[in-house]
């Protein structure tokens, strides 16, 4: 009786692919390195650049660990303003916080100072609202102030070219949305006029 020859070598387990179907075991030579484990070939010049240092030629590692912020000289004139930019932010945020706490505080205070039975005025209520106009509170509340200005500003040009084509004869029947934006003119001047009292 022959018993059959056991083959000898390096098997890779059998696997299952991703429908569910299996993958037959198989057998490598020995020293078999399979495709994901090979290494990429990289030719000489390749390897040369990857050794060099990511430095500018002639400047040494140490001298580049020792340079942490540059000088003002060595800077741009652009870099130099972004420089000041963020300076200036850093300042403005830490001024905020100071004005928001003394704010809160202040507000703390005349709360816990004012009295339950008390009747007020009329119109005291008014006087009495904190008025943002300091701080970080009042840089926000002049920004929302001067953009609604200049939104009104370019709807009063768009209402005055629009009369003006109207005058000239451009438009010989206008729309119902021209008629109202016409209409609102005297509204949006009072308005603008408001808002700039109050800037």
């Amino acid at each position: 009786l022959v018993t059959p020859a056991v083959p000898t070598g390096k098997y890779i387990a059998s696997t299952q692919r991703p429908d569910g179907t299996w993958r037959k075991q198989r057998r490598v030579k020995e020293g078999y390195v399979p495709q994901e484990e090979v290494p990429v070939y990289e030719n000489k010049y390749v390897k040369f650049f990857k050794s060099k240092p990511e430095l500018p030629p002639g400047l040494s590692p140490e001298a580049s660990a020792q340079a942490g912020r540059p000088d003002d000289a060595t800077l741009s004139k652009a870099a130099k303003r972004n420089l000041k930019r963020k300076e200036k932010r850093k300042q403005q945020q830490e001024k905020g916080e100071h004005e928001a706490d003394g704010l809160i505080q202040a507000l703390e205070k005349s709360s816990l100072s004012g009295g339950a039975g008390d009747k007020d005025p009329p119109g005291a209520s008014e006087l009495a609202a904190p008025q943002p106009a300091c701080g970080a509170h009042g840089d926000a509340s002049t920004l929302e102030k001067s953009r609604k200005i200049k939104n009104l500003r370019k709807k009063l040009r768009q209402v005055e070219e629009l009369q003006q084509r109207l005058d000239s004869g451009d438009i010989k029947q206008p729309t119902k949305e021209q008629l109202e934006k016409l209409g609102r003119r005297k509204a949006l001047q009072e308005e603008l006029q408001e808002l700039e009292r109050d800037l």
